[in-house]
């Protein structure tokens, strides 16, 4: 299977010796994007951040990816947001821009930035989280912008910059109540305890358990899956789904953006699919339509 791996960075690194922050790799249609500090647990400081948001701009503009995987190098998914930079900004009594990074960063921007990269953007294309190790404070933040979470049964999930008096500014408190309940996430947020994989499975949390070290293959496996199904159509559901849960006033309101954002895709996928049904493709109940074309 051809691949390539190149890095994505906003501007040349200042040493040309310099390990790259974020790992790109596309594999056909899948793009795995790794975060490349294991010596801080994956902790994203400012340059990390605006490593991922060219790296996810990256792959919504590219027209041959259809999914992509969010991993962390090492062994864990991302301990949060480098509080070491944070306490030596020259701006640490500057309230919120400490943490929304610096640069002339607009916390109230509108093009889905936040402190750990792409956090408060809703991605063109699916992405599912590979969480091995720990994903907590904004690492746990990061992994819930994702749509799903393969989740390896050692790692661990949790608001642990509760003890230090860092909210959660990367969509943690808007997504996680909606994800498992609003009481629920409160439990975890309030206290900051640290929620284990079995847990995080019961919860709604993880969407699959995997062995410790399969968590990035797991993920490309079911990224795979996702990625042989007519796209329109499932590109389309997935945005009623988010629409409904983020921005529909009312049930007839979702139900309508449901019908209005699907009918072109009837013509486009749905009557051509129908008639690989009646030649027999997909029967039963099966998912193996092999190299039939819509």
């Amino acid at each position: 299977m051809a691949s390539s791996i190149f890095t994505v960075s906003p501007s040349p690194p200042a040493n040309l010796n310099s390990k790259p922050l974020v790992i790109v790799e596309k594999l056909n249609e899948i793009t795995t994007i790794g975060i490349n500090r294991p010596e801080k647990k994956n902790c994203v400081n400012h340059a990390t951040a605006k490593e991922l948001m060219a790296a996810f701009a990256e792959f919504e503009a590219d027209k041959n990816a259809k999914v992509a995987v969010l991993y962390g190098v090492g062994g864990t998914f991302c301990a949060g947001y480098d509080l070491k930079e944070t306490a030596n900004s020259a701006l640490n009594n500057a309230g919120a821009e400490t943490l929304a990074m610096s640069d002339n960063f607009n916390p109230l921007n509108t093009n889905g930035a936040g402190p750990l990269g792409p956090t408060r953007r809703f991605f063109a294309k699916p992405v599912i989280a590979a969480v091995s190790g720990y994903a907590v404070a904004g690492g746990f933040e990061l992994s819930l912008a994702c749509d799903l979470r393969v989740v390896e049964d050692s790692a661990v999930f949790g608001v642990f910059c509760r003890r230090f008096g860092v909210p959660l500014i990367d969509g943690g408190t808007v997504r996680l109540p909606a994800l498992i309940g609003l009481s629920r996430a409160l439990d975890i947020i309030l206290t900051g305890r640290p929620v284990k994989a079995q847990e995080a499975l019961q919860l709604g949390v993880a969407n699959r358990i995997v062995k410790k070290g399969k968590g990035l293959s797991e993920a490309i496996k079911l990224a795979k899956e996702i990625a042989k199904f007519p796209q329109e159509c499932m590109l389309r559901d997935r945005a009623s789904a988010w629409h409904s849960t983020y921005s529909s006033s009312n049930f007839q309101e979702a139900v309508e953006y449901e019908m209005t954002h699907s009918l072109d895709v009837i013509a486009q996928e749905s009557i051509p699919g129908a008639s690989l049904f009646v030649k027999g493709v997909g029967r039963h109940g099966s998912f193996d339509i092999g190299k039939s074309k819509l």
